[in-house]
């Protein structure tokens, strides 16, 4: 179950994810969110 959590990203931090975002819109044909992409890459570093 999600749970809705207010973050406050590093505009570099933010601008990395951004980049992450749209390179997979561009593979993929359906929408990619912003949370999916925060999701991914903390479930990655927290390995």
């Amino acid at each position: 179950m999600a749970e809705r959590l207010t973050i406050m990203l590093n505009s570099d931090i933010a601008k990395k994810l951004r980049a992450l975002q749209a390179k997979k819109i561009k593979e993929s044909s359906s929408t990619v969110s912003f949370s999916r992409i925060i999701n991914e890459v903390l479930e990655k570093g927290l390995k």
